[in-house]
């Protein structure tokens, strides 16, 4: 089978990032797999472009910024360059570019966001035009196939299919925690608002104040520039500039979990977030806002979900998490080759009898 997957832009997020686990299974399992984006490459996704061609993954990224009409172009190549069986374009922008395209390959298009994309009425409007045009839409979550239900209507083939992570990279070794004379807290995501990096901070601020060996670090790719810099000022404004690092995206997500002695995720909504399942893999303890995407893992040992709006509370639970003791969670369903199956299974649903498993 060949396989086309679609993304927006090439670069450390979780759309992505599960797009690459995804196509390197699909690839090593004797598939043909391409991935192509709307953006040109972020330099932080330059290892994952080498480890996707690496593993045989072709890679169609644009060479500089296009524009509505340039994608659709860049995309009709790709196509026709790749001659894929079926395409896999993961989140909204991709997904209504594709099916804009006079192709005959079926579409499945992947709902990652957590927001409710279709309360933008121009994003909603293309939806309901384009929506017959996907032979299945998956969402990671629920949420994703309500919201759509709701806002776009129902449509004949809707699966959720949770994300999924490499255990073997995050899962827990045997050796202590290296010592760097200090220990950390740690929050990985994009620079916006609904991350909610700012929380972190003011909690932070408590936690400092209570144990002076504690550092935070905050990483992720810097997406609101405004927002990126309001934390900063933040940090400034509470005197913790030499306990507080606020750096961009980082490659080494498994080293860093590992090194870290507590992992905050306050982020007001998800989907199904790549980032809260490497931590439960990693064992390390989470703290995490009670929210619905969440809640799977509130019974899950060294777990806390609570309000992170409340600085003290989230302050606490915090501190309470740095004496905590790694542990073993329950993902099953949630690795990274169930998602690619589960991935194949509905390829070949869509596909059969035209094209079978090889």
């Amino acid at each position: 089978m060949r396989i086309l997957q679609v993304i927006l832009a090439p670069r450390l997020s979780g759309a992505e990032v599960l797009a690459k686990g995804v196509a390197i299974g699909h690839q090593q399992g004797g598939h043909d797999v391409c991935i192509t984006s709307l953006m040109p490459e972020h330099n932080d996704f330059e290892h994952i472009s080498a480890e996707l061609r690496a593993n045989n993954v072709l890679c169609f990224f644009p060479q500089r910024a296009l524009g509505k009409i340039g994608r659709l172009l860049f995309l009709h190549r790709a196509i026709r360059r790749f001659k894929p069986d079926i395409i896999f374009a993961h989140a909204t922008i991709p997904a209504l570019y594709v099916r804009a395209l006079p192709t005959r390959v079926p579409i499945v298009w992947v709902m990652h966001s957590g927001a409710n994309d279709f309360a933008n009425n121009a994003l909603l409007f293309a939806e309901r035009l384009l929506s017959g045009r996907a032979k299945a839409v998956i969402g990671v979550s629920q949420k994703n196939i309500d919201d759509y239900v709701k806002e776009v209507g129902s449509h004949p083939s809707m699966i959720v299919v949770p994300n999924g992570v490499d255990i073997s990279r995050f899962e827990q070794v045997s050796e202590p925690l290296p010592s760097t004379g200090f220990r950390q807290i740690v929050q990985i995501g994009r620079y916006i608002p609904e991350k909610n990096q700012l929380q972190t901070v003011q909690a932070f601020a408590r936690v400092a104040a209570a144990e002076p060996d504690v550092r935070l670090l905050l990483c992720g790719v810097i997406e609101n520039l405004a927002y990126h810099a309001a934390i900063l000022k933040l940090v400034d404004d509470l005197g913790l500039t030499d306990r507080v690092r606020v750096i961009g995206p980082q490659s080494n997500v498994a080293e860093i979990l590992r090194s870290s002695h507590a992992f905050a995720m306050p982020s007001s909504f998800e989907a199904h977030s790549i980032g809260f399942l490497e931590a439960l893999a990693s064992g390390i303890p989470v703290v995490g806002n009670a929210i619905p995407s969440f809640a799977f893992a509130d019974n899950f040992p060294g777990v806390e979900l609570l309000d992170t709006s409340d600085a003290d509370a989230y302050g606490r639970a915090l501190l309470e998490a740095l004496s905590q003791p790694r542990a073993t969670r329950p993902l099953n369903g949630l690795t990274l080759q169930s998602t690619a199956d589960r991935y194949l299974a509905i390829a070949c649903d869509v596909l059969n009898p035209r094209v079978r498993l090889s």
